[in-house]
């Protein structure tokens, strides 16, 4: 059975155009053609690169945080809770009025305790400051590397300029090492972001960032097995080029560095831009969907790769809109928004909301007592009981 479906996975009808077999992809000692197993490579490379990016973090990346001033906020802790902690970990963590209402009678403790409990213990798990100023920093670091790389490897090829080119003896396009490398970075790269997904900082996005890799890893997978080198290169150049000004962006931003913060952004949102919604579309998509059907007919790899490639379009239009959106805040007011796609903390304003429900509490208790009591004294002086008799039969206080 398994080999029955390895035959039909592999029938050159889903991966080659008409007329091609897998007789007509034969390697020779001077050429070599992408050969599926090679991308089992990716797997041990994504897992050394794991290893590096957490020396990294450790000995150059924190260290680095510490001395441009990137500084934890102190965050209250919640007090351990049993009941609370298990239905926090069991249950859910951000508990509907009704919830909090039956778990307060179930702990003995006020509605607003509750509350407050289930918000420091969020704001326990969020991740730090400098622990996203290290995520930041080593993505910098590799799309710097792999833009410059993937630039040095396209500079002197003819596809690089000449969009058309790409289609040229395709699929009986040899494979070059320098191609091959640069493939096996980029695979490698994601996939170690999705080794480290659990442990990475969580956005908002969080969805869209895993339709995201598991899209780009079976484009690349897909593209190289089906010898979609040329195409699949100038994909990777365009995404590298608006990232390398993402990632310091967010650093600047952690630093609160907010002039060059603001100034890199709105860098990153034209680049991204013009690069994601005009340069991809005609350069990527255009080229594909046309320009291939000058070299051969439509085939079931055809509209694969291209849905493929309209999915990553679907997402540079989803995070256009975030990055208008933020453009269009600062416009008006003059300063850089929060990054829409980050979760905040909830502790600042709630926790001062807090503070002073309590002292508005505490100060109507106290009134309440020392009134009862009947010692409600003015600018220190005596008692206020003795009691002086109007004629109307009110009383006076002295």
């Amino acid at each position: 059975m398994a080999r029955s479906l390895y035959e039909w996975l592999w029938q050159h009808e889903f991966w080659l155009p008409p007329g091609i077999t897998w007789e007509d992809m034969q390697e020779s000692e001077d050429t070599h053609y992408p050969q599926p197993r090679d991308l089992l490579l990716s797997i041990p490379f994504a897992l050394i690169l794991v290893v590096i990016r957490c020396a990294f973090e450790r000995a150059i990346a924190l260290p680095l945080s510490t001395k441009l001033g990137v500084r934890d906020k102190q965050r209250p802790k919640a007090q351990p809770n049993p009941v609370l902690e298990t239905f926090y970990s069991t249950r859910r963590k951000n508990p509907e009025e009704g919830e909090l209402i039956r778990i307060a009678k179930q702990c003995d403790l006020p509605v607003r305790k509750v509350e407050k409990w289930f918000r420091r213990r969020r704001n326990m798990d969020r991740p730090s400051l400098s622990k996203k100023f290290c995520e930041a920093c080593w993505r910098f670091t590799f799309y710097i590397l792999s833009f410059f790389t993937g630039v040095a490897v396209l500079y002197d090829k003819p596809w690089f300029w000449d969009h058309r080119e790409c289609w040229t003896g395709y699929p009986q396009q040899p494979l070059q090492p320098s191609l091959f490398w640069y493939y096996m970075l980029e695979l490698s790269f994601y996939w170690s972001l999705v080794f480290t997904l659990p442990f990475d900082v969580k956005r908002k996005d969080f969805k869209e960032q895993i339709v995201h890799h598991a899209a780009t890893i079976f484009l690349i997978s897909f593209s190289y097995c089906a010898n979609y080198i040329r195409i699949g290169t100038l994909v990777l150049v365009i995404h590298d080029a608006s990232d390398c000004f993402l990632e310091p962006t967010k650093i600047f931003n952690y630093m609160k560095w907010k002039k060059t913060c603001d100034s890199l952004f709105m860098i990153f949102s034209a680049v991204f831009l013009i690069s994601r919604l005009v340069i991809y579309p005609y350069t990527v998509l255009y080229n594909t969907y046309y320009y291939s059907m000058e070299i051969f007919q439509p085939f079931f790899g055809y509209y694969f790769v291209n849905v493929l490639l309209i999915i990553l379009q679907l997402l540079h239009v989803f995070w256009s809109c975030l990055i208008i959106h933020m453009v269009y805040k600062f416009i008006l007011q003059g300063t850089m928004e929060k990054d829409m796609r980050s979760d905040t903390e909830e502790s600042d304003k709630d926790e001062e909301r807090d503070k002073i429900r309590e002292k508005e509490e505490n100060r109507i208790t106290y009134f309440s007592n020392v009134t009862s009591n009947g010692y409600i004294q003015r600018n220190g002086s005596e008692p206020l009981t003795s009691r002086a008799h109007l004629a109307n039969g009110h009383a006076k206080e002295r």
